[in-house]
Order: C-alpha cells, then structure tokens, then sequence
C-alpha cells in the first residue's frame, strides 16, 4: 500500500468533512473487537478512522435539561454528525473497494445489542488505537485539544495500511469531574486498561436507565452528557484543532 492511497483516504475523508483522521492497527484487540462484534469484524487488521467535532454552543446546552435544548443537541450531534460520519464512512470504504480491498463501514451510532448495550465495534476503540485520544474516566475517547467534544466512525478493512499513532496513555489524572457529576454514578473513577472489561469503569445499564426516564421527562429521546460537557480537556476555550497528520 503506497503512501499516495492513504494520503488519498485522507483527503477524502476531509473534503467530507471529517476534522480528524487517522488509521489503526486493531490486531492487539482483536479479541475484544470479536467478543464485541464477532468473526465477521474480528477478522480486519485495520481501521479507517474519520471524526467530528461538536460544536461547543450545542454541547454547552446539555446542563439545561430542557425540552428545547434537548432537541437541538440531538439534531446537530445526532441526526447532523452520525449522518455525515456516515457518509464519510460509506465513501472511504468505496474507495477502498475500489482498490481491491474489503471494507466495512461501522455505522456511526447503531445499538446492535440490547444485553450488551453497544454497537458491533467501538468507536472509540479504533480512535484510540489510532493514536487520537485516550478513553478517560467518563469511557469517553479524549482528545488533547477538544477532549470528548469529537464523534467517530470507523471503517474496517483489510487493505495493509500504515497506522498513523499508538494509543495514548490516560491524561485524567486526579481529575474526577465526570466521575462527580454523573446522576447515577455509573463510573467507577478506573482508568482505562485493555485488561479490564468496560463493567470495572462503567455501569452501562444505569446510565441506560436514567437516558430513557429523562427521555420520558422530556418527551424527547433522552439526552444527558454531561460527562462529555464537563471534561476540562473539552471546556478549554479558543483551541484551534491540532488531530494526528497523516
């Protein structure tokens, strides 16, 4: 695989309007990704990664709690960015295709399993393998310039691309602020460790239950995020986007 191909991924990924781009090396989690997603995904040695930043205004609606605001964040970092994420997705795994290679385009934000509460494969995983961020305390993926404020898609494929980072080690520190501030104290104030199944950092099925009583509270699908609101990597002001060249 030249250099040329995957410079060519990038700039397609761009053009669509992804503000991070990277690529991983998913063998060392092989065996997570085939309990999460099994054989079918398992079998990609790597991933294209693409992701959005939020737009701070929308995400700083989420302490409100309110019908209205509610709303608008779930149409711009829902409807608006899982779509475009998608279309990333879809374009780059065409492209990969068309070169001769097998790609699946991980949908952006697609439960699969109701018992485990998650998707076919983490995204958060590939960015992390994709030497994009660290996954922090909240299981969120945080980036050094904008924290969690970032949503990403993943695009598995077998083509033999050259991995553009390695996982970052937990910049958390001491910091607890998403821990404190959860309504049903779904994290344990763990760090991430590949060793470690996500139920010794998060309570999933908590955090699901209080997402669906809000929904009801607020005649709309439920919107928290306060975790994601409150990182201190994601709340500093008048960062411009620095993401991993490729």
């Amino acid at each position: 695989m030249t250099p040329d191909f995957a410079a060519k991924i990038r700039t397609l990924a761009l053009s669509l309007g992804a503000d991070y781009f990277g690529i991983a090396d998913l063998t060392p989690a092989e065996d997570a990704i085939r309990a999460q997603g099994g054989e079918r995904l398992a079998r990609y040695p790597r991933s294209v990664v693409a992701g959005i930043r939020l737009q701070d205004s929308i995400v700083d609606l989420l302490p409100e709690k309110d019908k209205a605001g509610a709303i608008l964040y779930r149409h711009t970092t829902y409807d608006v960015v899982n779509a475009t994420l998608d279309q990333i997705a879809l374009r780059v795994a065409g492209l990969l295709q068309e070169e001769g290679h097998s790609a699946f385009p991980v949908p952006a934000s697609k439960r699969t399993s109701d018992e485990k509460i998650a998707g076919p494969f983490s995204q958060k995983l590939g960015a992390h393998l994709a030497g994009l961020g660290w996954i922090g305390k909240s299981c969120l993926l945080v980036t050094p310039d904008h924290g969690p404020r970032v949503r990403w898609v993943n695009v598995l494929t077998d083509a033999p691309l050259k991995p553009t980072g390695s996982p970052m080690k937990p910049r958390c520190g001491e910091c607890t602020e998403c821990v404190d501030i959860c309504p049903v104290h779904a994290f344990t104030d763990r760090v991430f460790s590949p060793d470690e199944p996500r139920e010794a950092r998060f309570d999933a099925a908590a955090c699901d239950r209080y997402y669906k009583q809000l929904g009801k509270e607020l005649g709309v699908d439920g919107v928290c995020g306060l975790c994601l609101w409150v990182c201190p990597h994601g709340r500093k002001k008048g960062k411009k986007r620095t993401g991993n060249p490729l």
